[in-house]
Formats: C-alpha cells, sequence, structure tokens
C-alpha cells in the first residue's frame, strides 16, 4: 500500500511539473540567497513533495571595483537602484565570460553553454558600456562557431548535441562583431523552418526573420524600400501588431518585435513595433512578461523578454522625442519604466536577474543569474539614462 501510494504521488507530481503547477494543491517557494537555492513544497492532499535545487554558482559573480571604475557610466538622474543594477549586470557578464571569450548562459549544469543569441548580447553590452576588448573577445568567439551545427556550444566552440541549429544565430553573431569593431561577412544561413528563441517546434518565426536582416549584411538593414519590407514581413502583420509566426495570428504578439529597434533597427517596422510593446506593457503582471502572448509555458515572467521590451520601448521614447512626438515619447518612457520597476522586483537580494520567477511571488524559479537578462538590463538602462546625445554606441537612433 506504501509503495502504491508512493507510486501515485510521482505521477502525480510528473503531471503536475508538466502542467506548470497546476494539479498541486499548494506549491511553496523559498529562494535562499546565500546558497542560491530554490526549496520547494509540493502538497497533494496528504502527500508532500519537497525538494532542494540550485539555481547557479555563487561563487561565479566577484566584486571587481577596479574592473567596474572603468566602465561608462550611466547618466545624470539614473536612481541608485538603476546604478546597483548596472553594475551588478556587468559583474555578471564578466563571471560568465571565459578567457577565450565564451559566454555561457548560466553557472549552473545545463546553462553552462554558449547559446549564439545570448553571447551576441552580452559582446553588445560589453561595448555599450565601454568594455571594447571584452566584446572583441566575445565576438571573436562567436565568428569562430559553426552555427550551422548546433543550437548550443561548450565553451571551447564544440557543438553541444540534442538541439537542432536555431533561426537567430547568424544575426546575432553579425551584430555582436559589429559592436565589437569587426568584420562580419553576410551569411546564407537558413532562418525559416528553424525553431526560434522559444526553442520549440521548427517554423517561420518573428524573431528569426528580423535577426536574419543583420545577418544579410547592413545594407538589407537600412536601405531596403517600405514596400519590400511590408512585403517581407506581411505575414507577422495583426491589427494588434506583430505576431509570433508568420500567418498565424493566434501564435499572438511576440516580444521580440523589440528587436526591430535594437539591434535589428528597422525604423518602417516602428509603428507596429510601438503597437505590439505597449500592448504587452499593458500585460505585464508585478515581475514582467512571458515572451509572447499565448506563450504555452506557463504564467511565470521571464526576465529577458521583460528588459528586451523595455529596451526597445525607451529607444522609440528617444527617438520620438528627438523627433518632436513628445506625448507618444512620454507613453513610450513610461511602459519602459513600468517594465524595469517590474525586472527590478525580480532582482534577488544580491542584485542577481534569474531567468523566470513565479508569477505570484517573485521568487526566482529557474537559473540566477542570467546573462541575457543582464546583457538587456544594461542596454535597457543606457537607452533610459544616456550619458550622451547617441542612443547607442552600436546603433544610432534613426
Amino acid at each position: 500500500m506504501r509503495s502504491a501510494l508512493g507510486l501515485v504521488a510521482l505521477l502525480v507530481l510528473g503531471a503536475t511539473l508538466v502542467s506548470g503547477g497546476s494539479l498541486a494543491d499548494s506549491v511553496r517557494h523559498r529562494y535562499l540567497p546565500d546558497s542560491n537555492e530554490l526549496h520547494t513544497v509540493y502538497r497533494y492532499g496528504s502527500v508532500r513533495d519537497a525538494s532542494l535545487r540550485s539555481l547557479g554558482d555563487p561563487g561565479a559573480i566577484r566584486a571587481r571595483p577596479r574592473w567596474l571604475a572603468t566602465a561608462r557610466p550611466l547618466g545624470v538622474g539614473a536612481p541608485p537602484w538603476a546604478q546597483r543594477l548596472y553594475r551588478r549586470s556587468l559583474l555578471v557578464l564578466r563571471g560568465l565570460t571565459a578567457r577565450n571569450g565564451a559566454v555561457v548562459a548560466g553557472a549552473r549544469e545545463g546553462w553552462a553553454y554558449v547559446w549564439p543569441r545570448d553571447a551576441g548580447a552580452a559582446a553588445i553590452a560589453f561595448a555599450a558600456a565601454g568594455y571594447r576588448s571584452e566584446a572583441r573577445r566575445v565576438a571573436r568567439f562567436l565568428l569562430g562557431l559553426d552555427l550551422r551545427a548546433a543550437a548550443r556550444f561548450h565553451p571551447d566552440g564544440s557543438p553541444v548535441d540534442g538541439r537542432p541549429a536555431q533561426g537567430d544565430a547568424a544575426g546575432w553573431v553579425a551584430v555582436a562583431a559589429r559592436a565589437a569593431g569587426l568584420r562580419a561577412r553576410p551569411s546564407a544561413t537558413p532562418w525559416r523552418n528553424r525553431p526560434d528563441y522559444q526553442e520549440g517546434d521548427a517554423g517561420t518565426y518573428l524573431a528569426n526573420a528580423l535577426a536574419a536582416t543583420a545577418a544579410d549584411g547592413p545594407k538589407t538593414c537600412r536601405y531596403v524600400t517600405f514596400e519590400a519590407r511590408r512585403r517581407g514581413f506581411g505575414g507577422f502583420v495583426s491589427r494588434a501588431g506583430l505576431v509570433r509566426e508568420a500567418g498565424d495570428r493566434r501564435s499572438g504578439l511576440d516580444s521580440a518585435a523589440a528587436w526591430a529597434v535594437r539591434p535589428f533597427p528597422l525604423p518602417s517596422l516602428y509603428p507596429l513595433v510601438r503597437r505590439t510593446l505597449l500592448r504587452l506593457s499593458a500585460e505585464s503582471g508585478r515581475f514582467g512578461i512571458v515572451p509572447s502572448q499565448n506563450w504555452g509555458g506557463g504564467v511565470d515572467p521571464w526576465t529577458a523578454p521583460t528588459a528586451w521590451t523595455a529596451l526597445g520601448l525607451a529607444a522609440l521614447a528617444r527617438r520620438d522625442r528627438q523627433r518632436n512626438a513628445a506625448a507618444i515619447a512620454r507613453r513610450e518612457r513610461r511602459a519602459a519604466l513600468h517594465l524595469m520597476a517590474a525586472l527590478r522586483r525580480t532582482m534577488t537580494p544580491t542584485g542577481m536577474l534569474p531567468e523566470r520567477v513565479d508569477a505570484r511571488t517573485g521568487v526566482p524559479t529557474s537559473t540566477t543569474p542570467l546573462a541575457w537578462s543582464h546583457a538587456f538590463a544594461i542596454l535597457a538602462l543606457r537607452q533610459l539614462w544616456p550619458r550622451s546625445r547617441t542612443a547607442s554606441n552600436f546603433h544610432p537612433a534613426r
């Protein structure tokens, strides 16, 4: 009888984990900041299951006062919390970057790999913060990868089995190289019928289409006519904004629309991007947003989409203010600050951003810290509190 009860409990636990916890009578999370662990207790009637799991090596991120002193600072008016998040995010990127330029997603088994988009965002953030040598090391590592081989790579550059190549890698490597001042050759790497950043089934996705414009070279980004651009992205257009999958409005608005502002600027899409990001911002909970509407991975917010949506809105606000569209710019900036406030609530006591957090409590439920989230936090903060008139040092405001 006891063994049968244990089997039932395990089956229920398995179903609950797959469904995001909906079958449990109660789920309690407790974050242990000193050890960077998550203590979870599930209850199913009289059955109790407790677990303790590491969210990352807490020793991977160390204080580097002398290194931080050389960073390009935020502009006047940046509040203390923004300064703290900025400094901590730089330390996270440094801690997760190897000497050969490999940036791992997190200091944890299963995440200690290099995703080209995560590492590409880190290179852009390093460059924006004034760390050109670090940006170049990361970009050179990325330029040496066989992007067709896999979605992830070991820190030595060899591919990781288990996930096929994804459609945005070449674009992220291209913008990382340009941000670092290196030459990136146009890439013919396929992006259609590939998985996107959500790492699910293959398809024709907005995020990959945006990244492909950078992989094809800067002329594609800057000089193609609006009609040609409209034909290329027409399948992603809905009345509400830009959807995730071409030809499928039910796929929902995709936060990756922000990438069409930074780091793959496509000014002809800005009106649609604005509509998309403002809608997603309005739907934000206390701790941020999920990657896209109709997201199938549960209700827990993700910090990277929250940060890159704030970046896109902040960049649009600066551009619209320069074009004397003050009312629109104020709305965009308010939305960006709203999302950054949500991102701030997800920070651990030591200033780290988790991959995602519990939607009710804000307790970290996945890898902490995540390099990608911190890279976009750096870029968003620099857009909101710039040091100079230029919107960034890797793409001008257009």
